[in-house]
C-alpha cells in the first residue's frame, strides 16, 4: 500500500527540509511517494528539490495557492490514498502506520486526521517540550495505535488529512474557489460527509505542526482572506458553519459511559456536539432539531434530526422520553416562549436536566 504524501511549498525552505527529512526517517520507504508542488519560491527551495531524487516536483511560476496546488500533486499522485500535509509539519515514528490502520479499518472511513501541539478545531493536545529531541522521544510513547482513540468529526483540519483514493475519484478535486486558501478543508470534510464516508480524528497519532509559517507573515491580510472564505462557504452550502463542540456542556452529561440514554438538542446546527456526545457515550440516542435545512441533514447522518422550528413543527416523541435538553439556540429566551416550555414539560423525564449553550438563554424557572 502506497501513500502519495502531497506538500505544498512557497519559500520556507528550513521547515520544507525539517518536514521532508522527518518523513524519510519515520517512514517505511517503500510505504510512500513525496510530491512537492512549489508555488514560486525564490529562496533557493527549486534549486534544492532538485536535487533530491525520491521526489516528485511541480514548479510553478506563480503563486496559485493551496487548493489549486493540491490539486495538481493529487493529479500526479500514485498512491492508494494521498495525504495533504503542511510543509510546517514534523512528522513522528509510526504517524503513517497508525494513520492508515484507522483509514482502512473500515469501508465507510474516507478520510482520516492526527492531533498535534497547534491546530484548531479539537485536533491539538496540550504537551510542552524545549526541542525536536524531546518532541520525538514524546511521540515515541503516544503513538501507540489504538482503536479506542479513534473519534469521528465532522471536519478535518487540512494540516494532515489522508484520503482513500476511491474517495477522491467520487467526490473530486479541492474546491479551488477557495484560493488562496482556507475553508477548502471544511468544504472537503462536508463533500466527504455527504457522500456516505465517515472522517476519523486520531488521537493516537502526534506529529508537530509549527503552525501558520506561511500565511502569518501577514495577520491582517491572512485576516482577510480568512473572512472572504468564509462568506463563500456559506453562500455554497446554505448555512454558517459555526460547529465548534461545546466540552463545557457535555460535561454536564452524568452518565455512565456504557448506559443507555436520550439527548435532544434545540438547534443542533451540524450536529457538532450530538456526535461528540455518541464519541463519548456509545449507547446514547442523539437527537437533535435545527431550522436551517442544509444544517440538519448534515446531523442527519447520525443523529435523528427534525427539520423545523421547535413551536411550529411537528414533533411526535414519547412523553418523558428525554434524560437531557440541550439549548443552543442564541437568544432564545424561554420564559417569553409557552410553547417552549410546555413541550419541556412534556417530554423530559422527572430528574432529567436542561443544558443551556447560550449565555443569551435565559430560564428563571420551569
Amino acid at each position: 500500500m502506497i501513500t502519495s504524501i502531497v506538500i505544498l511549498t512557497h519559500n520556507k525552505l528550513k521547515y520544507t527540509k525539517l518536514c521532508i527529512e522527518s518523513i524519510r526517517e519515520y517512514t517505511d520507504k517503500n510505504n510512500y511517494e513525496i510530491i512537492v508542488v512549489d508555488n514560486h519560491s525564490t529562496d533557493g527551495t527549486v534549486n534544492w528539490l532538485n536535487n533530491q531524487r525520491d521526489i516528485k516536483s511541480i514548479f510553478n511560476e506563480e503563486g496559485l495557492g493551496f487548493p489549486k496546488g493540491c490539486n495538481q500533486g493529487i493529479n500526479i499522485a500514485e498512491g492508494d490514498n494521498i495525504l495533504l500535509l503542511n510543509n510546517d509539519v514534523v512528522v513522528t515514528p509510526n504517524w503513517l502506520m497508525n494513520l492508515n490502520k484507522c483509514l482502512y479499518s473500515s469501508e465507510d472511513i474516507g478520510a482520516v486526521g492526527a492531533v498535534a501541539n497547534r491546530c484548531p478545531y479539537y485536533q491539538q493536545i496540550s504537551i510542552k517540550y524545549n526541542n525536536v529531541e524531546e518532541m520525538v522521544y514524546f511521540a515515541e510513547k503516544y503513538n501507540i495505535s489504538d482503536k479506542n482513540k479513534w473519534v469521528e468529526r465532522l471536519k478535518l483540519i487540512g494540516f494532515c488529512i489522508s484520503i482513500k483514493r476511491e474517495v477522491i475519484e467520487k467526490v473530486g478535486l479541492l474546491d479551488e474557489r477557495f484560493t488562496p486558501g482556507n475553508f477548502e478543508d471544511d468544504d472537503y470534510s462536508l463533500r466527504i460527509r455527504k457522500a456516505g464516508y465517515r472522517l476519523m480524528l486520531c488521537k493516537d497519532t502526534f506529529i508537530h505542526h509549527y503552525g501558520s509559517v506561511t500565511f502569518g507573515e501577514n495577520p491582517y491580510e491572512y485576516s482577510k482572506i480568512l473572512k472572504i472564505n468564509q462568506k463563500k462557504f456559506e453562500e455554497k452550502w446554505g448555512f454558517n458553519w459555526e460547529n465548534y463542540i461545546s466540552y463545557e456542556i457535555i460535561k454536564l452529561i452524568d452518565k455512565p459511559k456504557s448506559q443507555e440514554f436520550n439527548v435532544l438538542e434545540i438547534g443542533c446546527g451540524c450536529g457538532a456536539n450530538l456526535l461528540e456526545i455518541k464519541n463519548i457515550f456509545k449507547n446514547a440516542n442523539v437527537y437533535g432539531i435545527e431550522s436551517n435545512k442544509n444544517a440538519g441533514e448534515i446531523a442527519r447522518d447520525f443523529a435523528k434530526v427534525i427539520i423545523g422550528n421547535i413551536v411550529n413543527c411537528e414533533l411526535s416523541y414519547q412523553d418523558k422520553f428525554f434524560d437531557y435538553m440541550i439549548f443552543s439556540s442564541a437568544d432564545m429566551n424561554l420564559n417569553d416562549s409557552p410553547e417552549i416550555l410546555k413541550f419541556v414539560r412534556s417530554h423530559l423525564k422527572g430528574g432529567g436536566q436542561i443544558l443551556i449553550n447560550n449565555f443569551n438563554t435565559k430560564l428563571t424557572r420551569l
